[in-house]
């Protein structure tokens, strides 16, 4: 069984043996929370999609917000789990660092889609595909079968893992130089990209591979593979609850976006969240939207909301007390969200039904991954090209665009095309797009 005391390791990456001098009252956890709102890929999240296209004249949910709402529900979640376990079940962790998983949680939180490439999903396939079914699949010949596998299941959590400790050139050692408990809760899928398998989630490229090993291992995780196997560990405990927090704030979200949206209509919106609640809780709900005096449509919706996601942490909450055992020895099964109350969870499944038939398939969503996954292709087709033939003049150019933190010229291949991807995956939609405009001559700055 795993341990909480170790679980919560204060230790920072790149800075184990140094003793750092305490300069403001912060504890680890909220220099790790600070550091990752000051960060320049969370500002680059601003202009990421999270389903609709961005900008529009409506206001809706772009990567940022997102994750900043991500992070709330998850202080909240990891703060009332603290207080119940060490209430009734381990009075021992009174005093300790446990008490601080609330906001380990929430920067886990603020972390959890820094890897995600432009356009969302659809950027993330398309440099899949680049390798497996485009000008890329060459290059399986000419490189290692663990690089292979990685770019080949290009993943977003793994490459927010990779942004937080790679050592990018000009960078100090530890990359982000996080502690290792908020490393590890970003970690959704803890394994190799060998053991993807059909859905296509792993949780660190090879490059990174050590460091994940020394972070888990100092912290206890369970290993689940043999010497000599692919890699694989056990989650750390707090990764369900970023998942649970991500888990309620998108599709709740999604649902009240969809609704401004004219997507779905205010009856539609009205049926999935109070499908949530009992009919006797249902009634409570809509008579304090009366007294309040609510007449706003889009106030109603706000308002069902938040009694959506109070009730979706509550129960999430509870369902990790229960089974907490089950996780600290590595044996749950599913996702937080997948076994709490049927009556909630049966709520949640049909809101995801509505979400695929009629947000995630809707025209304007459609639009944005089609050009999105162009745009994407072209620019691995152009920038991995100047990674092989370095020496053209065409490539020179596209190099020179290449931050100086990306080792786009060095003697290594494998370095050379993970830089392409680095570059690549940091783009925002807008720069993206930018960038695509100019290398195929369709915008100048002075025209």
């Amino acid at each position: 069984m795993m341990d909480w005391k170790q679980l919560i390791a204060s230790k920072r990456l790149g800075q184990e043996f140094r003793h750092t001098e305490r300069r403001d009252d912060r504890s680890e956890f909220k220099r790790d929370y600070d550091r990752l709102i000051f960060s320049a890929p969370f500002r680059r999240l601003q202009n990421k999609t999270q389903v609709y296209p961005l900008p529009g004249s409506i206001f809706v949910h772009n990567r940022l917000t997102h994750s900043l709402e991500v992070a709330s529900v998850g202080m909240s979640l990891g703060n009332d789990i603290a207080n119940e376990l060490i209430a009734t079940k381990r009075p021992e962790l009174r005093g300790t660092l446990f008490e601080q998983i609330g906001t380990i949680v929430s920067a886990a939180c603020l972390a959890h889609d820094l890897g995600n490439p432009p356009f969302g999903h659809s950027g993330e396939k398309a440099i899949q595909t680049f390798f497996t079914e485009g000008p890329g699949n060459p290059l399986r010949q000419k490189v290692s079968p663990e690089f292979w596998d990685d770019i080949t299941h290009f993943e977003g959590n793994a490459n927010a893992f990779r942004i937080l400790t790679h050592r990018f050139l000009g960078r100090r050692d530890g990359g982000f130089v996080m502690t290792y408990a908020t490393l590890g809760s970003i970690v959704k899928y803890p394994h190799a990209s060998r053991l993807a398998g059909t859905h296509g989630k792993f949780g660190f490229f090879h490059s990174e591979q050590e460091t994940f090993r020394k972070i888990a291992d100092e912290m206890g995780l369970i290993c689940k593979s043999r010497p000599g196997e692919a890699l694989a560990y056990a989650r750390h405990p707090l990764v369900y609850l970023v998942e649970a927090a991500d888990d309620i704030c998108y599709e709740i979200m999604d649902i009240e976006d969809s609704h401004k949206l004219k997507i779905i209509s205010y009856e539609e919106t009205e049926r999935l969240l109070l499908g949530f609640f009992d009919e006797d809780t249902q009634k409570v709900i809509l008579q304090r939207i009366e007294e309040e005096g609510l007449t706003d449509i889009n106030e109603k919706v706000v308002y069902m909301r938040a009694c959506v996601i109070g009730k979706l942490e509550n129960e999430c909450v509870k369902t990790f007390i229960e089974h907490e055992e089950d996780i600290l020895n590595g044996t749950f099964n599913g996702s937080i969200i997948e076994n709490i109350n049927p009556l909630q969870r049966d709520a949640y499944q049909e809101c995801a039904k509505m979400s695929y038939k009629k947000i995630y398939r809707s025209k304007p969503v459609l639009d944005v991954e089609l050009s999105g996954y162009k745009i994407m292709e072209t620019l691995m087709t152009q920038m991995v090209d100047a990674a092989l033939r370095p020496e053209r003049f065409q490539s020179k150019q596209l190099i020179s665009r290449f931050s100086s933190q990306y080792d786009i010229n060095s003697d290594d291949l494998e370095t050379r095309v993970m830089a392409v991807i680095d570059y690549i995956s940091g783009m925002t939609d807008v720069y993206a797009l930018d960038v695509y405009q100019k290398i195929n001559g369709i915008s100048l700055p002075l025209i």
